[in-house]
C-alpha cells in the first residue's frame, strides 16, 4: 500500500494498516522530514520551535488521547492568549476579564456579562458571515477592536465575506476562564510531535521515502491500494480549477533571556490592529517547557496569499467547487483522500487523527484488507 504524505493522516493510516492489518506500507513524503505541519526542531540556541507555526494539541477524545499515548508521553499545557488591545493585554477569547478591563467596568457574574452582551448584539435575522457572527453575538464594538482587523489581515478578506464558520470557532465567554481551550485533554508531547511521529512510523512494516514527489514518481509505483492526504486538486491536475488557500511566514526572532525566563507573559500575543502588518507572536518555550534557559524564540506570524496551502477559504463557491473534486475521488476505488488537504476542511490536529482512524475502520469494514492483529501491538 503507498501512503502519500507523512503528517498525521498519512502516518496513522500507516501505523494502523501496518500494525493491524499487517501489510507493507511505503510512504512518501515531497518535504525532507515526517511530521508534516507538526514538525519541530532545536535551533541553533537549544530551543524547540515549531517549523510551520505553533502547535498546541487539545482534545475531547479519548480514542485519540489513548492512540497517541502509545507513542508519547504528554506534558500539561494550557495555552493563554492575550490580544493588544488599545495600549492594553487583553484575555482573548473575551471573557468578563476583558469586558472589565477594557470598560473600566466591575462585572461580578455570569449573567452581568450576558446582559452586557445582549445590550450591545445587532439582531440579525439570517447569520450568514463572520461579520454576523460576531456583531449578533457582542455587538460592534467588541467586532471591531477583537475581530474585524485580524481576520482581514488572516483571510485577507474582510468578515463580511467569509461564511459564518470562519468566527464562529471563536468562543466568547461570560466566566474569567482565560484558557484558550477548554478540552479536557490539553498537553504537548512530551519529546516533541517530531519524535512522536518517529515512534508512529517505526514499524517493521512500514518504509518511508523523504523528499520524493508523488507526481514525479507515480507512473513508476506498483501498489494495491493509495492513500492519498495532499490537495486533492493537485491529484486530478487542477481539472476544475485550484482550490485557494491562505498561507502564513514566520521571522523568528531570539531574545537572550539570562535570568531563565520567558519574554512574553503568555504563550501567544494576538495584535488584532491592521496597522500591524502580523496577526501574532508565539513564544515557543511556553509551549514546550523548556525552562529555565538562556535564550527564548518567539514567531512572529504574517498570512500570506501564496505559499504553502495551510487554510481552506471557507465561501459557498470554494465549498462548490471542492464537491466537483469529491465526486471524482469518490469515483476511484482504490484511493482514499484522508486529512486537511484531500478533503479541504480546517482541521486541529486531534481532527485529523480521529479521521485517520476512522478511515481506517472503514477500509477494513469495506474488506479493502483483513485485519490481521486486531490490537495491533
Amino acid at each position: 500500500m503507498l501512503v502519500v504524505g507523512a503528517g498525521y493522516a498519512g502516518s496513522v493510516v500507516a501505523e494502523r494498516m501496518a500494525a493491524a492489518g499487517q501489510r507493507r506500507i511505503l510512504v512518501i513524503d515531497r518535504r525532507d522530514h515526517i511530521a508534516g505541519n507538526a514538525y519541530d526542531y532545536y535551533d541553533e540556541h537549544g530551543v524547540l520551535c515549531h517549523r510551520y507555526g505553533p502547535h498546541i494539541f487539545h482534545t475531547n477524545s479519548q480514542k485519540v488521547v489513548e492512540y497517541l499515548s502509545r507513542f508519547t508521553d504528554w506534558r500539561p499545557y494550557e495555552h493563554r492568549v492575550l490580544a493588544d488591545v488599545d495600549g492594553q493585554l487583553l484575555p482573548m477569547p473575551i471573557n468578563r476579564t476583558t469586558v472589565n478591563r477594557l470598560y473600566g467596568l466591575d462585572l461580578k457574574t455570569d449573567e452581568d456579562v450576558e446582559a452586557f452582551y445582549r445590550e450591545r448584539a445587532e439582531p440579525i435575522a439570517l447569520v450568514k458571515t463572520s461579520e454576523d457572527a460576531v456583531v449578533s453575538k457582542v455587538g460592534r464594538d467588541l467586532y471591531e477592536r477583537f475581530f474585524r482587523g485580524y481576520t482581514r489581515k488572516q483571510w485577507e478578506r474582510d468578515p463580511s465575506e467569509l461564511h459564518a464558520s470562519v468566527c464562529a470557532r471563536i468562543p466568547l465567554r461570560t466566566n474569567t476562564d482565560d484558557r484558550y481551550f477548554t478540552d479536557w485533554h490539553q498537553a504537548m508531547p512530551a519529546d516533541g510531535y517530531t519524535e512522536m511521529f518517529r515512534r508512529i512510523l517505526d514499524h517493521p512494516n512500514i518504509e518511508v521515502s523523504l523528499g520524493t514527489d508523488y507526481f514525479e514518481i507515480q507512473d513508476e509505483l506498483a501498489y494495491d491500494h493509495l492513500v492519498f492526504t495532499g490537495p486533492v486538486d493537485r491529484f486530478f491536475d487542477y481539472r476544475f480549477g485550484a482550490l485557494p488557500y491562505r498561507s502564513l511566514e514566520w521571522d523568528l526572532v531570539t531574545e537572550p533571556t539570562p535570568d531563565g525566563g520567558l519574554v512574553q507573559p503568555v504563550g501567544s500575543v494576538n495584535h488584532p490592529s491592521q496597522d500591524v502588518p502580523y496577526t501574532r507572536k508565539t513564544e515557543f518555550r511556553h509551549l514546550t517547557g523548556q525552562s529555565p534557559h538562556d535564550a527564548s524564540t518567539i514567531a512572529v506570524e504574517y498570512p500570506r496569499s501564496e505559499g504553502d496551502p495551510y487554510y481552506p477559504i471557507p465561501r459557498d463557491d470554494t465549498r462548490e467547487l471542492y464537491k466537483r473534486y469529491e465526486q471524482l475521488a469518490a469515483e476511484l476505488p482504490n484511493v482514499t483522500f484522508v486529512g486537511r488537504l484531500a478533503r479541504y476542511q480546517y482541521l486541529n490536529m486531534d481532527q485529523v487523527v480521529a479521521q485517520a482512524l476512522t478511515t481506517f475502520d472503514k477500509l477494513v469494514a469495506a474488506r479493502r484488507f483483513e485485519l490481521v492483529d486486531p490490537v495491533g501491538s
